[in-house]
């Protein structure tokens, strides 16, 4: 299989299975007990948190383990101090939700991009008052990987003295992050987006910004999040995130060369295709493009018949079967929303793969337009 569906989960590394393998077979102890085999466990995941602040260049103690982004971004919208929040138009559901079922306990405003799906600071600038309780805004788009000008939005933040919470998930481990420099009071960040194991994630939260659990129990991690942690998931993500600060900049020169050159390729060979997102503000893996006159989700069947892994978007929404948000909200043409593909390399990837890839896109595009009810508006 040709893998191109990184953004939604990237394939784990070998080190990271060995390292969890290893600590399935010796570190069995619960990490709250006091004996040895306890101290052991507890030891493994002090050494994974201080791993994950590395990668951020945050302190370990600003580290909480999580089940992964989804419950990290919750842990922070729905914590009842903040009651009138900032937030966009085009974040993931996993913000956009905990917004939705707070309706009527609290205000949330929306910030919408502009076509290249970037948040300007003026429109934040505008809309943020002494009143605001929290600003959460994504550093990476999950669809069009659009980066965010997140250092001048956390500074309009500050301004205010208002905390500012960034969904980190598909930034971290993609390109440099620095939470100190950023500006950043919170961020939430996940494993397997980084070639870590799935059910695990992170909460990185700068001392006193205020917290709420969203889980309670016996107190672990902090009293931030209680519950029997999962060493071996844990220690999977510390290695993962010490592989991804190790091999940043050698993986990002990788896939942003294979991106140029599968992006380049595509838009020069095929016809009637559009380029999404911020032209040079964007993730070094994402490419996101639309092929008019066909729906996206045939592309991605029909690519997935001939042995190639893409998307339209979100892994996480696909079964609700809804309309990018994301794109609507970017106010691009309903043929652009419907012909949708993500394509999204990783470090795994070759330039064999980008070979192949275009070939088969080539092939499926060719194929769906011959019997697309659009054709003749297009002229394919």
């Amino acid at each position: 299989m040709i893998y191109m569906d990184n953004a939604a989960s990237a394939p784990i590394h070998k080190d990271v299975v060995a390292a969890m393998l290893s600590c399935i077979n010796k570190t069995y102890g619960n990490p709250s007990s006091i004996h040895r085999a306890g101290r052991m466990a507890k030891r493994s995941i002090e050494a994974a948190r201080s791993s994950v602040a590395e990668l951020i260049n945050a302190d370990p103690s600003e580290i909480f383990f999580t089940s992964g982004g989804t419950e990290s971004n919750n842990t922070i919208l729905r914590n009842p101090s903040y009651r009138n929040i900032i937030t966009t138009q085009i974040e993931h559901d996993s913000i956009l939700e905990p917004c939705r079922s707070c309706r009527g306990e609290k205000s949330i405003t929306y910030l919408p991009p502009d076509e290249f799906g970037m948040i300007s600071p003026e429109s934040l600038e505008s809309t943020i008052t002494k009143q605001t309780d929290l600003v959460s805004i994504m550093t990476a788009n999950n669809e069009v990987g659009t980066i965010q000008p997140i250092e001048k939005l956390s500074n309009i933040c500050k301004g205010y003295g208002v905390p500012f919470h960034t969904d980190m998930v598909q930034a971290v481990g993609k390109m440099p992050i620095d939470v100190g420099r950023m500006g950043v009071d919170a961020a939430s960040i996940s494993s397997h987006k980084i070639r870590g194991p799935k059910g695990v994630g992170a909460l990185y939260i700068r001392g006193g910004i205020k917290t709420s659990p969203l889980i309670y129990g016996g107190g672990q991690e902090g009293g931030l999040r209680s519950g029997t942690e999962n060493v071996p998931a844990i220690v999977g993500f510390g290695e993962a995130a010490r592989i991804a600060r190790q091999q940043l900049h050698d993986d990002m020169q990788h896939v942003t060369s294979l991106r140029d050159t599968m992006t380049y390729r595509i838009m020069s060979e095929v016809s009637h295709v559009t380029y999404n997102g911020h032209p040079l503000h964007r993730l070094p893996g994402n490419a996101h493009l639309s092929f008019l006159g066909i729906n996206g989700e045939d592309i991605i069947i029909k690519l997935d018949e001939y042995g190639m892994a893409a998307s339209t978007g979100s892994a996480c929404s696909v079964h609700t079967q809804k309309e990018s948000h994301v794109l609507r909200a970017m106010k691009l043409d309903g043929d652009v929303i419907s012909g949708s593909l993500r394509l999204t390399l990783g470090p795994d990837n070759t330039m064999a793969d980008v070979d192949t890839a275009i070939h088969t896109i080539k092939r499926v595009v060719a194929e769906l337009r011959r019997v697309s009810p659009l054709k003749e508006k297009y002229a394919f």
